[in-house]
């Protein structure tokens, strides 16, 4: 059986023109059934496959504190009030390294991943092997997404002149991999997942290696 339907993208629809509470709470039920429960079993079935690209990467179908991430936004530092993300989505980390990310959304559906934002000292270690390896970096990055965040200048201690200073001075390491609605529709969804996956592997693998995490 497929794990996303019509009904799922239909009520992320209608969330998008009726982000409020009270809306909500009255088609909760519709969220349980089409959202939550099918990506919560997603994630208990794409375990298994994940773990033969590394062992590392942990999927966790747990509906607390696991891979999903909650429908409530944290509006306590935003302009934005709006109580709920009009998208569903589902983290698989590597502890201290890369993870992969799946995207549920009207037309907007992808695969990610690799590292976006990552502390400060693994930001380094990434720059520093991006400059010490630049031929294994120019394979890796073949699949990166344009920057949405990066330096004005070059990092302290890295040179100016660095072939690779323009990718030394992004801030995140991601890539992605679109998928259609009729994709996530599909009982071999799994298989379409892990097919995104490997291809944004070789950037995932340059990524743990700098941050010292087993692939």
């Amino acid at each position: 059986m497929a794990y996303f339907d019509d009904e799922t993208f239909a009520f992320l629809r209608e969330l998008r023109s009726h982000n409020e509470r009270a809306w909500f709470n009255e088609n909760k039920d519709r969220y349980e059934r089409s959202v939550k429960e099918p990506l919560l079993q997603f994630i208990a079935d794409v375990g298994p496959e994940l773990k033969k690209l590394s062992s590392s990467l942990v999927a966790d179908p747990r509906p607390v504190g696991g891979s999903m991430f909650r429908i409530y936004r944290d509006v306590r530092f935003s302009k934005d009030k709006s109580p709920y993300k009009t998208h569903a989505g589902a983290h698989f980390q590597s502890k201290g390294g890369p993870g992969y990310y799946l995207h549920v959304a009207p037309a907007q559906c992808f695969v990610a991943g690799g590292m976006w934002m990552p502390d400060p000292a693994v930001l380094e270690k990434v720059r520093e092997r991006i400059s010490k390896r630049p031929a294994d970096w120019k394979k890796a990055r073949v699949v990166l997404d344009d920057p949405e965040d990066v330096l004005k200048r070059p990092p302290r201690g890295f040179d100016p002149d660095d072939p690779m200073i323009e990718d030394i001075k992004r801030k995140s390491f991601t890539a992605s991999v679109p998928l259609s609605d009729q994709q996530m529709k599909r009982p071999d969804l799994v298989k379409t997942f892990i097919r995104g996956c490997k291809e944004i592997s070789p950037l995932m693998k340059f990524l743990a290696g700098a941050a010292g995490v087993r692939w």
